[in-house]
């Protein structure tokens, strides 16, 4: 008899020709401009003018339950007066939600902004992997490269834009307010819970660090597309842009390892007393999200992928 939890299996829901990463969680953001910069200067100068983002790598978008390999790389310890190459030993998750496009544009028409929501499809659960030591040392002048291009991994559920109307929400006031082509019509943010699971090699069950929301964005889905093709770049059908981190206010519901830990400083200690600073081989890393409405619930099903050595 088939059974479908354990049988079936599950596909890219489409074929991706673009990917980019946005930036666009105010905690996140600040939490890790404290970081590397301070509290004086947590954001940068245009973070509240422009939803910031780059280019990502659509080949190594993969589908929930994928393995993800640990990912070698050029380091370089603060202490050090040359950089080393070998394996990662900073991996994180990014704790993410993305859309893909529906309808796109041509090339050299921009997607106005309140008309955005008519290119958009539905919506996915994502985790952008990244090394954050390869991070550090690679990400000036230019940005992320190899420290995350080596995999991002989707849920196989696709939830339309019809089926989370219900659930939209407002969002805080952007101050300052966006110049006129960022200036969002209706609500473009959506109450959906969000959890990250960690399962060891030790441990049969996984635990829980973390829980968030999607409507901790500042910047929405229609703003991210308006910003992405106001200078005429083209979107075609099935190119995914992803959230970037979704951080909420208090430490529990950060979305990632970085943050979390605050740079590896205070590790999270699990109910079986293991402790983590950053993931290791054989460990699983488990995102579910779900809308809960009046007697019933919209879910997104799962993003998970386990950690193997790097080869």
């Amino acid at each position: 008899m088939f059974d479908f939890t354990k049988d079936a299996e599950m596909l890219m829901p489409v074929e991706i020709g673009d990917y980019t990463d946005f930036y666009s969680s105010r905690e996140h953001a600040t939490n890790v401009g404290i970081m590397f910069r301070g509290k004086e200067n947590a954001l940068m100068p245009n973070w509240l003018h422009l939803p910031v983002a780059y280019h990502g790598r659509a080949s190594s978008v993969v589908i929930s339950g994928t393995d993800i390999i640990r990912p070698k790389g050029q380091t370089k310890a603060d202490d050090a007066e040359m950089p080393s190459f070998g394996p990662s030993r900073l991996l994180d998750f990014e704790l993410e939600m993305g859309f893909f496009i529906g309808t796109g544009n041509k090339l050299g028409e921009p997607v106005p902004v309140d008309k955005a929501d008519q290119n958009i499809f539905g919506m996915v659960l994502v985790n952008d992997w990244s090394a954050r030591d390869i991070q550090k040392w690679e990400y000036v002048p230019l940005g992320p490269f190899l420290s995350k291009n080596f995999a991002t991994s989707i849920s196989p559920w696709v939830v339309t834009l019809e089926a989370l109307e219900p659930f939209k929400t407002k969002r805080t006031e952007q101050i300052p307010k966006p110049l006129p082509y960022l200036q969002s019509k209706g609500n473009w943010l959506y109450d959906i819970n969000l959890e990250v699971k960690l399962k060891t090699a030790e441990s049969e069950d996984s635990f829980i660090i973390s829980k968030s929301n999607f409507k901790n964005l500042y910047w929405d889905i229609c703003q991210q597309l308006a910003h992405h093709t106001i200078t005429g770049c083209n979107m075609r059908t099935g190119d995914l842009l992803a959230s970037g981190t979704i951080s909420g206010q208090s430490k529990d519901s950060y979305g990632s390892l970085l943050e979390l830990t605050w740079r590896g400083t205070e590790p999270i200690r699990l109910s079986n007393n293991e402790e983590r600073k950053f993931l290791q081989d054989g460990d699983t890393l488990i995102i579910n999200g779900w809308c809960s409405g009046d007697g019933y619930r919209i879910g997104f099903g799962e993003v998970s992928g386990k950690i193997l050595p790097a080869k």
